[in-house]
């Protein structure tokens, strides 16, 4: 493998062009191939990978000569283009969810697994520092012993994209979408303690969902029990009137403290990370802080390094298992 590694981007949509500008940026790969179907963003794509080759599906991605594939496509084509890739034996980084369901996402991974390729997915949140300096307070632990977590993702907006609103591309709705996110941060912080019972409440336009509804939902409740006694409760929607464009946070309530984490002014990108006890409290971390590409970035330069499968990506599976009791499946 050379210094830089070869790597292929699949999907150059606004994730996909940010992702592949952070690398850039870093001088964390060499951009050589980049495949999507649109015209119009091949030609962005030359504009920011002038020397890449524009190629317009996966196979011709694949006749290039490539260390790994970033893919960034619709959540429906996930399972299929990571399989397709790992079957190459070429490491994998992939937008979340990862895939649709738990099965889908053992596939892929018993796939990285056995050809021992490294693979990432795009959990962009756990690389906020707001979030590290959360997880350390709880790990180190300067709040006691957890017992309860609160997580929310309100987004003012929704996808625009048919797909995303479709859930059999997408794998659900607002669920899915924003609260893989939750689930996952949930779980990290918390150190992947296993989930004994998932509740669920999901609703579409202000309407109760019945379990299993082929249905996307605008809007979700999800409640863990956790072993060891913690409760989880997150909330997650779309097109939610909440006065500013996002709320994003998550607090974690221990027997000697709590520690939170906390959009500010209603941003999708600026955090700032509390302690607290009682009226008093202590600010872990604020803005400006450049997160985005981060997680992209960690995986090409450990690929980069040689870095072959490694088993922490196995924590997706929970995540995957909670969300599909989430959606009685």
């Amino acid at each position: 493998m050379s210094a830089l590694p070869r790597l292929g981007f699949l999907g150059l949509g606004w994730i996909g062009q940010h992702r592949l500008q952070s690398l850039l940026d870093e001088r964390a790969c060499e951009a050589v191939a980049i495949g999507d179907p649109s015209a119009e963003i091949q030609a962005r794509a030359r504009e920011l990978a002038p020397d890449a080759a524009i190629v317009a599906s996966l196979d011709e991605l694949l006749a290039h000569e490539l260390d790994g594939v970033v893919i960034a496509t619709p959540s429906a084509l996930h399972a299929a283009q990571a399989l397709q890739v790992l079957e190459r034996r070429l490491a994998v980084f992939c937008q979340k969810p990862l895939a649709r369901t738990r099965a889908e996402t053992e596939a892929i991974v018993a796939a990285a697994r056995q050809a021992d390729r490294l693979l990432g997915c795009d959990l962009s949140y756990r690389h906020t520092e707001a979030m590290r300096r959360v997880r350390n307070a709880v790990v180190e632990g300067e709040i006691g012993t957890v017992y309860a977590a609160d997580l929310v993702f309100h987004n003012a907006y929704g996808p625009n994209k048919g797909w995303a609103r479709d859930p059999g591309l997408a794998g659900g709705g607002c669920a899915i979408d924003l609260g893989t996110h939750l689930v996952d941060l949930a779980l990290w912080v918390l150190g992947f303690p296993e989930v004994r019972r998932v509740d669920s409440r999901l609703y579409a336009h202000g309407q109760p969902l019945p379990p299993g509804t082929a249905a996307c939902e605008d809007y979700a409740l999800l409640q863990l029990d956790l072993a060891g006694g913690t409760t989880v409760r997150l909330a997650c929607s779309w097109d939610f009137s909440a006065g500013r464009d996002a709320v994003i946070e998550a607090h974690f309530h221990g027997s000697r403290g709590s520690a939170s984490m906390r959009n500010r002014d209603g941003s999708f990108y600026d955090f700032v990370a509390e302690r607290c006890h009682g009226n008093q409290r202590v600010v872990l971390a604020e803005p400006p802080d450049a997160w985005g590409g981060r997680a992209v970035v960690d995986w090409a330069r450990r690929l980069g390094a040689g870095a072959r499968y490694c088993p922490a990506i196995e924590t997706l599976l929970p995540v995957a298992g909670v969300l599909d009791a989430a959606y009685a499946r």
